[in-house]
């Protein structure tokens, strides 16, 4: 008989189901993920926390009762006690996703683009940095959010000791655009290349994760100037209504969104797609190799 082989499984944030889109958008979205998760090889497990229960993997109808939901709170680490001890519901971000993965043995996650360091705000740190320099989960995305001081973000990776590295790139992608002028600590060309990196990390003892960036597909790329003069706009707009920390980046969202004429919305759908994708073949391959 032979024996029972472990099954890929990619970790989902919910936070962009609640926040990132509006319904029926975000759900439609979600199962597209979950989606092109298991088209890849591998079982997709969305997390949220419903009813103060830690949830790792959602049915239709817990994934659209989300998608419908008003009240659910954003969740990063520090939510995590306050609403499961209230029997609350919660979306998870990148960092409360990496936590709650981690705990339940699932070392891959896939994402559109992690939090930083904003903007004109640089005492204004997301918590998604602290925990990849802690929680050892794998994250593939675009990069971080485009609205974000990318130079200052990837020097704290740096500093807290992540590796960034490049998904067939030797360039951190600018989530809407697939060049930032940042260099990738290196260029993983397979997934089999990443699984290496990522086995000889934990053989060492390594604290935290690894960030594989990789590009939007190129035939839904934002370019890198009109970007980057919604994003500016955008800031201004925020700035001008004081809306500053956990508000700022949904705001700024919305009003790229706006002042691009849903391009900037396309190239968010199409890099989540990819990198859900992307993050089922490292996951295959940490378990074939």
């Amino acid at each position: 008989m032979c024996p029972a082989v472990a099954q890929p499984i990619v970790a989902l944030e919910s936070t962009l189901i609640t926040h990132g889109f509006a319904y029926p958008r975000n759900f439609q979205v979600a199962q597209e993920i979950e989606q092109a998760v298991r088209d890849a090889g591998a079982q997709p497990a969305t997390i949220a926390v419903l009813n103060g229960q830690v949830k790792i993997g959602l049915s239709d109808d817990e994934l659209e009762a989300l998608a419908k939901s008003r009240d659910a709170r954003k969740c990063s680490v520090r939510d995590l006690g306050i609403v499961i001890g209230l029997g609350l519901d919660g979306s998870t971000t990148v960092a409360a996703t990496m936590f709650l993965a981690a705990r339940h043995g699932i070392g891959v996650f896939a994402t559109g683009g992690i939090g930083g360091v904003h903007r004109g705000h640089p005492f204004d740190v997301s918590a998604d940095l602290i925990e990849l320099s802690r929680t050892p989960v794998t994250v593939v995305c675009a990069g971080a959010k485009a609205l974000l001081d990318l130079p200052l973000t990837f020097e704290h990776l740096e500093t807290l000791g992540v590796p960034v590295i490049g998904y067939q790139t030797d360039e951190i992608p600018a989530f809407y655009s697939r060049r930032s002028g940042l260099r990738a600590d290196i260029c993983a060309e397979t997934p089999q290349d990443v699984a290496r990196i990522v086995r000889a990390r934990r053989a060492l003892g390594l604290p935290g994760g690894e960030l594989v960036c990789a590009p939007v597909p190129r035939e839904a790329e934002l370019p890198r100037e009109v970007a980057e003069e919604a994003i500016i706009e955008a800031q201004r707009r925020a700035d001008a209504a004081g809306i500053h920390g956990p508000a700022a980046t949904p705001f700024m969202l919305d009003q790229i969104a706006k002042l691009t004429g849903g391009a900037s919305v396309r190239a968010n759908v199409a890099l989540l797609i990819n990198n859900a994708r992307i993050a089922a073949h490292i996951a295959r391959a940490m378990i074939d190799e």
